[in-house]
């Protein structure tokens, strides 16, 4: 899934011959199923970790690249971000400690980018969004330099046709526009592969779909995205967003997202599911590739299927069919990519255990899944879960169940019998499973997040309550201990800001320079605002009304009546952007003698720094006069 030597779909000749390939790849598939080529007398499990890289003072760090060639091990590789970073974990047979021998290997692999980041002033944090992210994080600079993440952003940007948009709501609200993909390398997942057996792959897909609500709402590890609490699981929305290449028109059409759910339920055989998708899903990327795979099978070989597996590789299904080859032989299995990563190893590896006995436990009533289940509660129960997380309400069996229920009820004793099914080692289910039961008897990382960044932005700005939060993640998930033993978060000022961006306050009450200054003046009054900056209909600043010129005009009112803001407005405004630092800004506050400094990007207002966020930031220090003597 991560070829780095690939290029945008090219015209003509070349993409015709791409396609060509993918088409003859598609064929082949279908005859090695036929022949019975597919290896189906082995299980084995895999898993992905992405993980995120911040500096010492808990932001994103920039060093991925630095960092990967200090680790210096094939099992690490690049992630879109410069901030992010992937571990392939290697196949193993599914059988008595593979899940304990897996755990060990992961944590001895995270252990060693621990020491190499160190010498670099980084650390690594294991979350499925990183709380103290910000759109500064979104630019290019951060997207790791790669001939495929170039291609990739630049391809569907063409398909888009207009700068990618992220509307997320929640308890919060979050409405940006960005001009890259990156919005993508918000999310860090763990994923889990899972070997399946050809001829009971479609009545495996259906299952993990209907089962994918209910485990993504005990697993939910992502409720906050640049300081908005939004869904418990953010990236479920936000990853679909970061790659939505459908246009609005105002024709009503039916287009199909490349991050999706899925339809219907899944018939046939896995090439079906592959056909859907080269049907719906436009050729984004290519690669020169040697040889023919009809001509490689004619030949006694076993083909690559290089561009099946290039293009499903562009096509996010939360549950992804997947074919490879391992030692000679092809095989097929199914990747879940919805669980995130965090909120430690061991909480990832109860989530691994847990799906992968659900699978291999399937009840024979669930074998023909159209029969027993709608497809729209399964999709249902995922969007909930996605929402609202462990609190959320599914239906399964035509009633309606709790996570916390269904989990204890209903899965937990089929994940149990697919795994003694598999022989793995007793004290192993115990263990990964009671991780699984607890939490649903407690809270999930979703929930612990949301319970500590609440308590925290009481008693301090949202800047500070993200670091304070990411820095406990981290000390907590390195301790090894699962989520429900982690104890609160304390309050205490991180002391960590140092730009604009980092203290400045961003819900701000506006006016428009024609609005009535009567107007404006209540609204000061009411809200006892010191300060309210006059924006353009299109967001731009042009003005700044303060306490005194309040004071003035109510003064004078009887002589200024039906007087417009930009009658009684300071034009000529000093302003910084987001990346300013805040001791630079203390500097022309005191020299220009102003009590705020709006914050702007590209014209654009996105906050206002006042003498209380410097006062917070820094115990007082850096502002002399009292904020009565600051206009």
């Amino acid at each position: 899934m991560g070829e780095q030597k690939v290029h945008r779909i090219g015209q003509h000749e070349q993409r015709m011959d791409f396609i060509q390939h993918l088409l003859n790849d598609v064929e082949a598939l279908e005859l090695l199923l036929e022949k019975g080529l597919i290896e189906d007398d082995v299980v084995r499990i895999g898993a992905e970790q992405e993980f995120c890289l911040v500096s010492e003072d808990w932001r994103p760090s920039k060093k991925a690249l630095t960092v990967l060639e200090a680790i210096n091990d094939p099992h690490f590789t690049t992630e879109l971000a410069l901030y992010n970073l992937e571990i392939n974990l290697p196949p193993l047979v599914l059988q008595t400690d593979c899940f304990q021998k897996m755990k060990r290997q992961l944590i001895s692999l995270l252990s060693h980018a621990t020491q190499v980041a160190e010498q670099e002033d980084t650390k690594i944090v294991l979350t499925g969004i990183l709380p103290t992210l910000s759109k500064n994080e979104l630019e290019k600079e951060y997207m790791t330099p790669s001939p495929r993440f170039d291609a990739l952003n630049e391809v569907m940007r063409e398909f888009r046709g207009s700068d990618f948009s992220l509307h997320l709501k929640g308890v919060d609200e979050l409405s940006v526009k960005h001009e890259s993909v990156l919005f993508e390398a918000c999310n860090t997942s763990f994923q889990l592969h899972l070997q399946i057996p050809s001829h009971d792959f479609i009545q495996s897909y259906n299952w993990a779909q209907a089962i994918a609500g209910p485990v993504l709402g005990i697993s939910c590890n992502s409720p906050i995205l640049m300081g908005r609490e939004l869904w418990h699981e953010t990236r479920i929305a936000l990853f679909q967003q970061s790659l939505d290449t459908r246009s609005s028109s105002y024709a009503l059409k039916d287009q199909q997202p490349r991050v999706a759910f899925g339809t219907r339920w899944a018939t046939g055989s896995a090439t079906a599911i592959f056909k859907e998708d080269i049907a719906l899903h436009e050729v984004a990327l290519s690669k020169p590739i040697e040889t023919d795979a009809l001509e490689e099978l004619e030949n006694g070989c076993i083909p690559n299927l290089d561009a099946l597996k290039l293009h499903n590789g562009t096509v996010y299904r939360w549950n992804r069919p997947c074919y490879g080859v391992g030692g000679g032989k092809p095989h097929l299995r199914i990747e879940n990519r919805y669980i995130p990563s965090g909120p430690s190893v061991t909480d990832e590896m109860a989530n691994f255990v847990f799906w992968v006995g659900l699978m291999i436990g399937r009840p024979a009533e669930f074998d023909d899944m159209p029969g027993c289940m709608d497809f729209r509660d399964a999709k249902a129960n995922f969007i909930k879960a996605a929402r609202t997380g462990k609190e959320s309400v599914l239906k399964w069996k035509n009633r309606p169940y709790s996570v916390r229920n269904l989990v204890l009820e209903e899965l937990l004793p089929i994940a149990r019998k697919g795994l003694q099914k598999m022989a793995i080692d007793e004290n192993d289910i115990r263990y990964f499973l009671g991780i699984i039961e607890k939490r649903a008897k407690g809270i999930t990382g979703a929930q612990w997040q949301i319970c500590n960044y609440r308590r925290l932005t009481k008693a301090m700005k949202r800047d500070d309550a993200l670091v304070m939060l990411t820095k406990h993640m981290y000390e907590n998930q390195y301790k090894g201990t699962p989520v429900t033993d982690w104890s609160k978060v304390p309050i205490t000022q991180p002391k960590t800001a140092t730009l604009a961006t980092h203290i400045m306050s961003t819900a701000l009450f506006t006016v428009h320079e024609d609005d009535l200054a009567d107007l404006a003046t209540s609204i000061m009054e009411w809200r006892n605002i010191h300060r309210m900056p006059v924006v353009s209909r299109t967001g731009e600043l042009v003005g700044l009304l303060t306490w005194s010129h309040m004071k003035e005009y109510r003064k004078t009112k009887k002589d200024k009546k039906g007087s417009r803001v930009a009658d009684i407005m300071i034009k000529n405004i000093h302003t910084v952007d987001p990346l300013f630092p805040i001791k630079d800004a203390i500097k022309i506050m005191k020299k220009h003698q102003i009590g705020c400094l709006p914050v702007v990007s590209n014209g654009i207002l996105v906050g206002i720094i006042s003498t209380n966020d410097i006062a917070t930031a820094y115990n007082g220090q850096g502002i002399q006069q009292s904020t009565e003597q600051i206009h």
